[in-house]
């Protein structure tokens, strides 16, 4: 995967095909400590210990659909070739927590991406499902919340084309102003 936002999309997929009604994505970029630290957290279905030690092997997968589950397997590939690495923390019915974190000086680490594009497809696809983007940067915070969002929208639908538009300007935007323009 090219950049960041992408792990972002295919671990989000995790949790909403875990039945998840609530997913939390940050970004903290914490220059103080060279670290980048995407977290992913959902309501879902969650995981028993035996299948979180098995889960970011490409060829273990809870789909019936394939027969290897590569998301969560590519992105501890990328943290570790970054020196980072994955950590996973699920309960069954509680729902599961992954964070990703990466050197943020390496060379070889990926860019954030389009992360606004993403956090709005997302929102789009999904518009029963509740999503909270937070992402720290150096130069200040970002905060979205589509339960926010919806008590302002006086009955229009969150995932009304104008709507995503309107998340992906405002994710845009907040990202380039807390991080001096141009993402990470």
């Amino acid at each position: 995967m090219e950049d960041i936002s992408l792990y972002i999309l295919d671990l989000v997929q995790n949790s909403i095909a875990a039945a998840a009604t609530l997913i939390e994505v940050s970004v903290i970029e914490d220059v103080e400590n060279d670290k980048l630290i995407v977290s992913i957290g959902d309501n879902g279905r969650g995981m028993d210990p035996q299948t979180v030690k098995k889960i970011t092997d490409p060829f273990y997968t809870t789909r019936t659909t394939r027969k290897v589950g590569l998301g969560l397997a590519f992105a501890e590939a990328a943290a570790r070739a970054c020196d980072g690495g994955i950590f996973i923390h699920s309960r069954p019915g509680k729902g599961t927590e992954v964070r990703v974190e990466f050197k943020y000086h390496h060379i070889d680490r990926p860019p954030l991406g389009r992360i606004d594009e993403t956090i709005a497809a997302l929102v789009a696809c999904n518009p029963s499902i509740e999503f909270v983007y937070t992402h720290v940067a150096p130069g200040g915070r970002l905060h979205f919340d589509t339960r926010e969002v919806r008590q302002k929208l006086e009955g229009l639908p969150i995932d009304h084309p104008d709507v995503v538009e309107w998340i992906r300007e405002y994710i845009g935007e907040g990202i380039d102003e807390i991080s001096g323009g141009g993402g990470v």
